[in-house]
């Protein structure tokens, strides 16, 4: 990789200034074009929710609306956290790093966003603590939610490597997975599933990847993946 950036195309300031500017041209089609998909995303048909989740958590036993805090929109982030695990998926932990501060903010904008996870609320209580996050998270346990949105698979799906993810059979690779879904609670109390999006899906909201796109090297990965992220208590430095 060093030798490829001592390679790189080197000129004057005029330039650099006329080749930013001819990519200026993509990245503004690229904005619009985000805009449009943006939209059309809130068009998508909503499913209504009827089944009754309870979830545990800070405040006790909740109900899904009842996690929307009074607020008529929210999102969830499926943190990947197996009831047999120790500790939270670092990768899920790097994605958390990245929302954990904005959520005041969200909630401005009548948003209410929350962690869910499979595993029991004291292992999430004792990660989280660890972690040093502020948001809130909570546990489907004893319910059906992981399985219903399609981030839990359970050992049939595993062995024989065929489970709906992503929104197609595929292999899940783990008893977990990653993803975001949205829901909207209208003034009478009903509850819709608006959205979800997994894998590559949720790079988006990862602003750390977002500054790494801008830097010089990139996200530095090599086709490798995430092999570089740690919990951020576990970097050597």
């Amino acid at each position: 990789m060093t030798e490829i950036l001592k390679g790189h195309k080197i000129v004057s300031e005029k330039e650099w200034i006329e080749a930013r500017k001819q990519f200026l041209i993509k990245e503004k089609e690229f904005t619009r074009l985000r805009d449009q998909l943006n939209q059309e995303r809130r068009d998508l048909p909503w499913k209504a929710v009827n089944k009754e989740y309870i979830f545990n958590g800070p405040n006790g036993k909740q109900t899904l609306p009842e996690l929307f805090d009074g607020r008529s929109q929210l999102i969830v982030y499926h943190f990947m956290f197996d009831p047999k695990w120790e500790g939270g998926c670092p990768h899920c932990s790097f994605w958390a790093d990245n929302f954990n501060g904005i959520i005041t903010h969200l909630n401005q904008r009548d948003v209410t966003m929350i962690a869910v996870s499979r595993a029991p609320y004291s292992k999430l209580a004792a990660y989280k603590k660890r972690m040093g996050w502020d948001f809130k998270w909570v546990s489907s346990y004893d319910t059906d939610f992981n399985f219903d949105h399609h981030v839990s698979f359970t050992p049939e799906e595993l062995a024989k490597k065929k489970a709906f993810y992503n929104f197609t059979i595929q292999d899940s690779l783990d008893s977990e997975r990653e993803g975001v879904s949205v829901f909207y609670k209208d003034p009478t109390g009903n509850v819709f599933h608006t959205y979800s999006t997994y894998a590559r899906g949720i790079d988006i909201v990862n602003t750390a990847y977002n500054y790494l796109d801008m830097a010089p090297k990139g996200r530095d990965e090599s086709g490798q993946g995430q092999f570089w992220v740690r919990r951020h208590d576990e970097y050597s430095s």
